[in-house]
């Protein structure tokens, strides 16, 4: 009995601060090991990451009274990340391609390549397969940051050119995450990372996003048809649903008889950002008036798609036994354009040999 009493101690006090057992994210799959890396500063702040997928699994910061939460969705062990048992995208680096590409048509260099239709009828975020399923190799670590590798040989999922990509999380002690992404590849291919966390800045699972309040550091937006994909028209947000470049809570319009949120279920589309690549301004803010806590957005991409949750359903139970339901949370995944490979006229997303492809994202938290 006290063997059991020692045992059961010891396991409790390798708890993460969000409530994680790290041996519960240790397992092998395609004969790699995934694990839990944390991190943390002397702010207090922790971020547990796992490299299935090189996923964020849980955030911790300080609401206004100094009270820390868990502001993202995710699973407590890493069989509900696995595809066969949970097919989601919460946390993940998303790759090749992040979001949709038409009919899963791309023509590169002249050359024709079909890509799984996996979001009928559109490629969407690399495939059936894309990296969020693959396990990424480790190759740096340390209390603050963690340096992931994937490999993608030439045909992965139909796309051209071997890539070696690699996504490195660094935990800053202002309570920043910085993500930077690099990528090289062997043959002439597309490239369009990013990160998939779904935020929920209450700290509470259960609880609407409706009531956050968002700001888009954007003009204009790029809308879609009934099927999610692009038009190829860049559009003013003024005098629509879609303008936040004055902050307001995201169930504001949600529900206005506007075509676009009728086509994207919600808001589930990518703003066109007034940034211009500039990574020291700030791309997109969210803010939970409940907690206090606010999330700021910096990125040299040219866009970011905003998707809120409108296809949760609670089918999938996460982190404490929460369900996950319609429109708890909100993603902000920075990205080049939707489609990009097919509409030229937008910032290119090719990449070529003798290049290293450069994404930049920051997740910086405070409160107000």
């Amino acid at each position: 009995m006290a063997a059991m009493i020692m045992g059961c101690a010891q396991k409790g006090s390798n708890l993460t601060k969000s409530g994680l057992d790290p041996e519960n994210f240790n397992a092998e799959r395609d004969g790699a090991k995934t694990a839990l890396y944390t991190l943390t500063n002397e702010a207090g702040m922790e971020v547990c990451i796992t490299n299935f997928g090189g996923r964020i699994v849980s955030i911790m910061v300080p609401d206004r009274n100094g009270e820390f939460k868990d502001v993202v969705h995710g699973f407590d062990n890493i069989n509900d990340y696995f595809p066969e048992n949970n097919k989601t995208d919460f946390g993940a680096t998303i790759g090749r391609y992040a979001n949709r590409i038409d009919h899963g048509k791309i023509t590169v260099e002249g050359v024709e390549y079909q890509l799984p239709q996996n979001d009928d009828p559109h490629c969407l975020h690399g495939g059936p397969n894309g990296w969020q399923y693959k396990v990424f190799e480790v190759v740096e670590s340390d209390g603050s940051h963690v340096k992931m590798k994937v490999d993608s040989p030439d045909g992965d999922a139909n796309f051209p050119g071997h890539v070696t990509a690699f996504v490195t999380f660094t935990l800053t002690p202002d309570n920043g995450i910085d993500i930077n992404y690099e990528a090289t590849t062997d043959k002439t291919t597309v490239i369009n990372m990013t990160n998939h966390s779904y935020f929920n800045l209450s700290g509470d699972g259960n609880n609407s996003i409706e009531g956050h309040e968002l700001y888009i550091n954007a003009s204009n937006f790029t809308p879609c048809d009934n099927t999610f994909m692009t038009t190829g028209e860049i559009a003013p947000v003024e005098g629509t649903p879609m303008d936040f470049r004055t902050p307001k809570a995201i169930g504001k319009d949600i529900n206005a008889d506007y075509e676009q949120l009728h086509n994207g279920h919600g808001y589930d589309h990518n703003w066109v950002l007034d940034t211009k690549g500039d990574k020291s301004i700030v791309a997109a803010e969210l803010y939970c008036p409940e907690t206090g806590i606010v999330l700021r957005e910096y990125t040299n991409e040219p866009g970011v798609q905003v998707y809120v949750g409108n296809f949760l359903d609670g089918s999938k139970v996460g982190k404490r036994g929460v369900t996950y339901n319609f429109r708890t949370a909100a993603c902000l995944e920075t990205q080049k354009y939707p489609d990009t490979p097919n509409k030229p006229e937008w910032p290119s997303a090719l990449l070529r040999p003798g290049e290293t492809y450069h994404s930049f994202c920051r997740f910086e938290f405070s409160t107000k």
